[in-house]
């Protein structure tokens, strides 16, 4: 069984290797906050190294969108620290927040997703991974 991959990316040169790497994919070159996730549902939505880098508000409307956009039964993958932090990203140089794993439970329930599960990677990443009932 396959899978149809589709990408959002705000960064130009990002989707044009994703272009070139995936031709058969599709992408849009926008915000999370302003796409429209193509106007259709998914199975699973992955969102890494992202959800951090957005505001407290950004978050809870990224939650929202995605659990809108997921099909009964989808999963919702995403990365952000366990605890309730603030940093300064050193790829990006902006202001980071990790709600942490209490809050990111309560946000995703209330918005139809159940946390079911964590992961930490070799390079110390917390991987948050919701269903939608």
């Amino acid at each position: 069984m396959g899978f149809t991959l589709y990408g959002v990316d705000a960064s130009e040169s990002l989707v044009d290797d994703f272009r070139h790497r995936f031709p058969t994919a599709t992408v849009e070159c926008n915000t999370v906050e302003d796409s429209w996730f193509f106007d259709r549902t998914f199975d699973a939505v992955v969102s890494v190294g992202l959800m951090f880098l957005l505001s407290e508000s950004g978050q809870l409307n990224l939650i929202a969108k995605v659990a809108q956009a997921l099909n009964s039964g989808g999963s919702f993958l995403f990365t952000s620290p366990r605890d309730a932090c603030r940093w300064r990203d050193e790829m990006t140089g902006y202001e980071s927040c990790s709600l942490g794993q209490a809050a990111y439970e309560n946000l995703l329930r209330a918005d139809g997703l159940e946390l079911v599960g964590t992961m930490v990677d070799e390079g110390e990443n917390y991987y948050y991974l919701a269903k939608k009932a």
